[in-house]
């Protein structure tokens, strides 16, 4: 089998790891191309750093790491000059118009990575009994990582002297990324499994005991229930992302480039 030619987008907490890790052989089956990122890497680099053109020109497989901006700047070009696209930052695909072009926009072909939270699969799979009738995340930071510009000061304050857990934030899977746009991919992760941004709920909550990153999903219908939970450390570099993500996202490019003995 061919190796994967492998482009990455994005040299931060994810693309460090990932790249490392594909430059040092990880990842049968796949190779280290090019990067590309707004900054001068220098000798950081571990692989040539290109134009995103030429990226493409090179690649068969884009993987990005980089933020949701990317992905919506991005994405559909890949795809239409017949690149392969794998997306860390799915809340991005909060954005119904976008979630559908970037799925019939080809002859590339766009995957996702599940980052930070378990039970996708499977929440995948009962969408063919039929629909949730409940589907419910609650996402646990430290209150440093959910500070946002739109905040008003009688939150920020809360949120700095609590001495316990805070909501800050609850609404639908369509409405919660969007206000997180580097905390809240697993909102967005979680309504791609279910098939409905709306019906999704959502809570993020500060606790200033949270040193770990918790994700709780619980979900329940006419054929069974189902609930989730995951306890990360935060990534020292970016403590907005879990420590796990670039490793799940190297779990899906084992996949992509036919490595066996894979759960898919």
């Amino acid at each position: 089998m061919t190796a994967r030619k492998v482009g990455l987008i994005g040299w931060g907490a994810i693309g460090r790891v990932v790249g490392t890790a594909l430059v040092r052989q990880q990842v049968p089956g796949a190779e280290l191309l090019c990067l590309v990122d707004n900054r001068p890497l220098g000798d950081a680099a571990p692989a040539p750093q290109v134009s995103f053109e030429e990226a493409l020109e090179r690649c068969d497989l884009i993987v990005e790491a980089a933020g949701q901006g990317v992905v919506r700047a991005w994405g559909e070009r890949v795809l239409a000059s017949g690149t392969d696209l794998l997306i860390a930052s799915t809340g991005a695909l909060t954005d119904e118009e976008l979630s559908q072009r970037l799925r019939t926009t080809g002859p590339g072909r766009v995957y996702f990575t599940g980052g930070a939270v378990g039970g996708l699969d499977l929440l995948q799979a009962v969408r063919s009994l039929g629909p949730l009738d409940h589907v419910r995340l609650t996402t646990t930071k430290l209150p440093a990582t959910l500070e946002q510009p739109w905040m008003d000061d009688a939150l920020l304050t809360r949120m700095r002297t609590a001495t316990g857990p805070v909501e800050v934030l609850s609404g639908t899977a369509r409405e919660v990324p969007a206000r997180f746009p580097r905390s809240t991919n697993v909102a967005a992760s979680v309504a791609l499994a279910v098939g409905d941004l709306d019906a999704v709920r959502v809570r993020v909550v500060a606790d200033p005991a949270a040193h770990h990153t918790r994700h709780v999903i619980e979900a329940s219908g006419a054929h069974g229930s189902y609930r989730f939970e995951v306890s990360h450390l935060p990534d020292p570099g970016n403590p907005a992302t879990s420590q796990v993500v670039p490793h799940a996202v190297l779990r899906s490019l084992s996949a992509l480039a036919g490595r066996t003995g894979q759960i898919l």
